[in-house]
């Protein structure tokens, strides 16, 4: 059983080589002709010759159609989540500048926590927490 499949391997490989070069077709029909030729499958595709060919474009013509549709949404998914993960970082950044910002602002004592809250573009019970958090670090 191993010669077998060695053999198969051997086929489907020539098939691959020659479909890289010449159509479908013509490579199927090369890699059956070459391999009875040196006896590889020989009795095999002797007797089953139309139907191997047969059978041989179909599933290659399958298993490409299938690598192509696995690349393009792999290449769907990496662009959906390229554009998420830009879309959260933007997100995360402006929320980490404002916060900064609210920062810089409770320091000097100046602004009331209203407009913090407006300049900063954050809310009214966010500026509160982090000025707890600011006066807790404080002392």
């Amino acid at each position: 059983h191993c010669n077998t499949l060695n053999e198969y391997a051997q086929y489907v490989a020539r098939v691959r080589l020659y479909a890289a070069d010449m159509s479908l077709d013509q490579a199927v029909e090369r890699a059956v002709d070459e391999c009875i030729r040196e006896g590889i499958l020989a009795e095999f595709l002797t007797c089953n010759r139309n139907e191997v060919i047969s059978m041989s474009i179909f599933e290659y013509d399958k298993e490409l159609e299938e690598k192509k549709l696995r690349k393009a949404e792999y290449e769907a998914g990496h662009e959906a989540g390229f554009s998420e993960g830009e879309k959260y970082g933007i997100e995360r950044g402006t929320f980490l500048n404002s916060i900064e910002t609210a920062r810089r602002m409770l320091k000097f004592q100046e602004f009331s926590l209203e407009k913090i809250a407006a300049i900063s573009g954050l809310s009214l019970d966010e500026i509160k927490k982090l000025q707890t958090n600011e006066a807790r670090s404080d002392s």
